[in-house]
């Protein structure tokens, strides 16, 4: 585990468990060793904050690109921080620029690390549960490793959109870990890697409670 990440889980993961006092169900279900793919909701960037506090081990979140090609004193410090907690760059732009987070994935899987994807691919606007994209099933196929569904409740109250820090509120957040769904000799065609990225969302369901809607979530303001 790098060592800027194990200061954080001490320090911010400590904060978050004692302070928020989360709800943390089937982490029996975390391996103990080996990749594995988190694929949960997506309703608040807290999200992230509270599955890394809950979760034993490294599990490495992806950052957009501006994070790591900044400039001056700011863009360093960014920079070091992205690296030192050992998060996956991510690039705005699409078509090849945007599929290198998925080949720094494949390596750190192989070599055994947890990767967190929300396959949403954007906070939820409303609470409800949108279509998965299939970049986490392609992702899971290509690198050989299981998928865990993971659902998060409360966080959109801790932390709504727009807001920059968490809000006080104790015994609100609810993080439920769903048994992994293997995908060893899954095929990658287009239509396996939907079908798998809809038992995914299926069982992330089961584990929110959260109405379905079967269309991509809409981008918000900022991302047009």
């Amino acid at each position: 585990m790098p060592l800027l990440y194990s200061l954080a889980k001490v320090t911010i993961g400590t904060a978050l468990m004692t302070g928020w006092r989360p709800t943390v169900e089937g982490l029996e279900h975390v391996p103990r060793t080996g990749g594995a793919i988190f694929a949960g909701n997506h309703l608040s960037v807290a999200d992230e904050l509270f599955l890394g506090a809950v979760v034993p081990r490294h599990l490495a979140f992806w950052a957009k690109s501006d994070y790591f090609t900044g400039t001056g004193v700011k863009g360093f410090l960014n920079r070091k921080m992205m690296e030192g907690v050992g998060a996956i760059r991510v690039e705005r732009a699409g078509g090849r620029a945007a599929l290198t987070a998925f080949d720094a994935a494949i390596p750190a899987l192989a070599a055994g690390d947890l990767v967190a994807v929300y396959p949403e691919g954007t906070r939820s606007p409303d609470g409800k549960l949108y279509r998965g994209r299939t970049g986490v099933a392609r992702l899971a196929v290509a690198a050989g490793v299981p998928i865990i569904p993971v659902g998060m409740q409360g966080t959109d109250k801790v932390q709504p959109i727009g807001r920059l820090y968490p809000k006080l509120m104790r015994d609100t957040v609810t993080i439920r870990v769903g048994k992994p769904i293997e995908t060893a000799g899954r095929s990658d065609d287009r239509t396996s890697l939907r079908e798998l990225t809809d038992l995914v969302m299926s069982e992330i369901q089961k584990l929110t409670g959260q109405e379905y809607v079967p269309r991509y979530a809409p981008k918000r303001p900022d991302q047009i």
